[in-house]
């Protein structure tokens, strides 16, 4: 399975942009990194690993539940 670069854009809206597609995680890593310079403020450079296109889009609009650990503080 590939690795995805995408852009996430927050504001007005969420609009995902996918950036590059990449075999290794090193790649998209150093990719995604370099990509991060500058960013506005509510913007983000995500790396996903995933079977194609459309599941990465998926997972990233997939909000995702906060672990608990059963501690209090």
């Amino acid at each position: 399975m590939p690795y995805f670069v995408y852009r996430i854009e927050s504001r007005p809206v969420m609009r995902l942009s996918k950036l590059e597609c990449f075999a290794s995680f090193r790649e998209a890593s150093a990719h995604a990194k370099s990509a991060r310079a500058n960013l506005p403020e509510g913007t983000a450079i995500r790396v996903i690993f995933a079977e194609n296109e459309l599941h990465a889009e998926d997972l990233l609009c997939t909000a995702r539940e906060a672990k608990f650990t059963g501690e209090d503080d």
